[in-house]
């Protein structure tokens, strides 16, 4: 039987022209993927955690490849991962979402190197998260540095897990602050 039970999914596209000054010659997408899933552990601590999370690859691959399909996959230069879970669950069962989201992109993006960032949090029904992005090639590429807003109104309930892969087109649309840029990433060692 499968520890994997969606009950809704979302997918949330941001396009942005402009942020006041000159538009770019292609308007920056941001792309949320989203499942609700019943939390299989609400409401009692289980001490292995481990098959959840390689059955979470699943799941992972399905919103990878949604998120890849929505933006085409050599336009996506910025990911991320989150997680809301409901009150009857634990910070830890959102943790588990760090490898099997991480994984999942890098496999569906042909193993981009830069660590994946994440943010997590316990919170109530409708609770908003902002999540960090970055380049998916060196994380210290400066004008990638953004975030975005992922949730949904009715989740998670008290017994649910919300789980989120995050992808985008680009930096921030007028950045102007100097630092590695996407041009001159050279190491590929996830950093630089």
């Amino acid at each position: 039987m499968s520890l994997i039970e969606i009950r809704k999914r979302s997918l949330t596209i941001e396009t942005i022209y402009h942020e006041g000054g000159p538009a770019p010659a292609t308007p920056l997408r941001i792309a949320a993927a989203c499942a609700v899933v019943r939390n299989p552990y609400a409401g009692r601590y289980e001490p292995d955690l481990l098959p959840f999370m390689a059955e979470l690859r699943s799941l992972g691959t399905l919103l990878a490849t949604e998120l890849v399909e929505t933006l085409g996959k050599d336009n996506v230069e910025v990911y991320s991962k989150a997680a809301i879970v409901g009150v009857d669950g634990e910070l830890e069962h959102a943790a588990v979402w760090h490898e099997a989201g991480g994984w999942a992109m890098r496999a569906v993006l042909g193993e981009p190197k830069a660590i994946v960032p994440a943010a997590k949090a316990v919170a109530a029904t409708g609770y908003r998260l902002m999540v960090p992005l970055h380049n998916i090639h060196a994380c210290y590429v400066r004008s990638h540095y953004n975030s975005v807003e992922i949730g949904i109104q009715d989740a998670p309930r008290p017994k649910e897990i919300l789980y989120a892969l995050v992808m985008g087109t680009g930096g921030r649309i007028h950045s102007r602050l100097g630092g590695l840029t996407q041009e001159n990433i050279s190491v590929h060692d996830g950093q630089r």
